[in-house]
C-alpha cells in the first residue's frame, strides 16, 4: 500500500520548485557558498614560491599529498589558504564521535538533547582548532626543508615564516567549518560534505579532457574509452543501489487500550543499511596506509635510506598485490569497527523493550539484541566486501590497464553519497512545500463552505 508521503513525492514537479521560493533561497546561498570556497583555493599563503613547490609536490603527488589534493579541489598543489581544507574537523568529528561511544560522560552528554548536542559541538570546534594547528606547523616546517630543481619552495624561512603559515591554514580551516554550518542552517544538504564535494568535482572537467585527449592522441584506444565510460556509469549505479539497500526487520506493537478505547495492535520496520559504516572505512585505511609509505618516501629521497625501506616502499606502492592486500583488510576491518560504534543492538532492543514494540518470534531484551547483531553482522560482511571493491578497482586500472581513472574509490563514493543526500533533502523541502500548499486550501475550503451556511 502506497503512503500518502510517497504519493505527494511521486507528483513533484518543476511547478512546484518554480513556486518554493525558500528552496530557491536555500540553492542560491548553497551556491554562493561554494563559489567562494573555490576562490579561497587560488589564494596561495605567504613566502612561498610556487613554481618551485610545484615541482615538489609533482614527485609526492602519488603519497598523501594526491589525495589530500583531491578533497581540497587542487589547494594543496597551489599551497592555497584552504590546503588543510575541512579535513581537521573531519578528524575531530571521529575523534569526538569514537570518545562519545567509550566515555560515559560524554555519552550521557549526548543523551541529554539539544544542550548536550551543542556541548559535543564546541568540543568538537576546539579540538579541530588544535589538530588544525598540529598539521598547520607540520606544513611549515615540510615547506622549509622542501627543495626542487626551481630551488628552495620557502625564500626566507625562520619562525615569522612558521607564525604566518600556521595563522593562514588554522584560519581557512576554521572559516570552511564556519561556512560548512552556515550551509547546513541556510542552505540545502551538509555543508561539510558539499565542501569536499565541490572539491572533488572541481578537478573532474579537466580530467575528462585528458581522458578524451589522450584518445584523440591514441594513447588511449576508442574501446578502451568507451568500456572506461561505461565501467563508471554502472559503478556510480552499483553505488546508488547499495547505499540505498536495507534490511528490514519487521516490528509489530500489541493492542493498547487508552481510556474506554482499544487501539489496534501497530506494525513497522527497523531499517538496517548494508554498509551503516559509509565512506568512513576507505578514509581511514587510505590515511594509516598511505601515512607511513609517504614518510617512507621521503626518508629515501632525501638520503637514499637503507635498502630494506626501499624495498618495503615498492612493494606497498600502489596497485602492489601487497598494499592492495592490505587495503582490503583495513577497509573490510574499519566497516566492521566503525558500524559497531554508530550502531549498538542492545540500545536498539531496550527501546523497542520501552515502547512495546518487539520482532516476531524473538523474545524481547536479550534474545533481541542478539539476532540484530546476527542479522547486522551478516549485511556488514556484504557492505564491507562492496567498499573493498569499490576502492581497490580504481588502483588495479591504473596500474595494470594504464588507465588515467580519476575518481577513485574515497572520491566516488563520496560524490555518489553527497548527491544523493543533497537530492533527498531538495525532495524533502518541495514535500513540505507541497502539503502547506494543501494545508492552505483545506482552510480556505472550510472558511468558505462555513461562511455558505451562514
Amino acid at each position: 500500500m502506497v503512503s500518502a508521503a510517497e504519493q505527494l513525492a511521486a507528483n513533484l514537479n518543476l511547478g512546484a520548485f518554480a513556486k518554493a521560493q525558500d528552496l530557491k533561497n536555500r540553492i542560491w546561498f548553497t551556491l554562493g557558498a561554494l563559489v567562494i570556497y573555490r576562490l579561497g583555493t587560488f589564494i596561495p599563503i605567504p613566502g612561498v614560491d610556487a613554481a618551485a613547490f610545484a615541482a615538489a609536490f609533482k614527485s609526492q603527488s602519488s603519497g598523501i599529498l594526491g589525495m589530500f589534493n583531491v578533497f581540497a579541489g587542487g589547494a594543496v598543489e597551489r599551497m592555497a589558504i584552504f590546503a588543510l581544507n575541512i579535513m581537521p574537523y573531519i578528524s575531530a568529528s571521529i575523534i569526538i564521535q569514537l570518545m562519545t561511544s567509550m566515555s560515559p560522560k560524554l555519552e550521557a552528554l549526548k543523551k541529554e538533547g539539544e544542550s548536550g548536542r551543542k556541548q559535543i559541538n564546541q568540543y568538537t570546534r576546539y579540538l579541530t582548532l588544535v589538530l588544525a594547528a598540529f598539521q598547520a606547523y607540520g606544513i611549515a616546517i615540510g615547506l622549509e626543508g622542501s627543495r626542487s630543481e626551481a630551488g628552495s619552495v620557502v625564500g626566507d624561512p625562520g619562525w615569522f615564516f612558521r607564525a604566518t603559515t600556521v595563522i593562514t591554514l588554522v584560519g581557512g580551516t576554521m572559516f570552511l567549518m564556519w561556512l560548512g554550518e552556515q550551509i547546513t542552517q541556510r542552505g540545502v544538504g551538509n555543508g561539510i560534505s558539499l565542501i569536499i564535494f565541490a572539491g572533488i568535482v572541481a578537478g573532474l572537467p579537466s580530467a575528462l579532457v585528458g581522458l578524451f585527449e589522450m584518445a584523440r592522441t591514441g594513447a588511449l584506444s576508442t574501446f578502451l574509452l568507451l568500456a572506461l565510460l561505461a565501467l563508471m556509469l554502472a559503478v556510480v549505479a552499483a553505488i546508488v543501489f547499495i547505499e540505498r539497500a536495507q534490511r528490514r526487520l519487521l516490528i509489530q506493537y500489541p493492542k493498547r487500550q487508552v481510556g474506554n478505547r482499544m487501539f489496534q495492535g501497530d506494525a513497522s520496520h527497523l531499517p538496517l543499511k548494508l554498509n551503516s559504516a559509509g565512506v568512513i572505512p576507505p578514509i581511514f585505511a587510505s590515511s594509516l596506509l598511505l601515512l607511513p609509505i609517504t614518510a617512507a618516501q621521503f626518508s629515501s629521497a632525501q638520503g637514499g635510506g637503507p635498502e630494506w625501506l626501499q624495498n618495503v616502499v615498492a612493494a606497498l606502492g600502489n596497485g602492489q598485490p601487497l598494499h592492495i592486500a592490505i587495503y582490503v583488510a583495513m577497509i573490510i576491518f574499519f566497516a566492521f569497527f566503525y558500524t559497531a560504534v554508530v550502531f549498538n543492538p542492545k540500545d536498539t532492543a531496550d527501546n523497542l523493550r520501552k515502547h512495546g514494540g518487539f520482532l516476531p518470534g524473538i523474545r524481547p531484551g536479550e534474545k533481541t539484541a542478539e539476532y540484530i547483531d546476527y542479522v547486522l553482522t551478516r549485511i556488514t560482511v556484504v557492505g564491507a566486501l562492496y567498499l573493498a571493491a569499490v576502492c581497490v578497482m580504481p588502483e588495479i586500472l591504473t596500474s595494470y590497464a594504464a588507465v588515467p581513472f580519476y575518481f577513485g574509490g574515497t572520491s566516488l563514493l563520496i560524490a555518489v553519497s553527497v548527491t544523493m543526500d543533497t537530492v533527498s533533502q531538495i525532495q524533502s523541502h518541495l514535500l513540505a512545500h507541497q502539503y502547506e500548499g494543501l494545508i492552505k486550501k483545506a482552510k480556505l475550503r472550510g472558511a468558505t463552505s462555513r461562511g455558505g451556511r451562514r
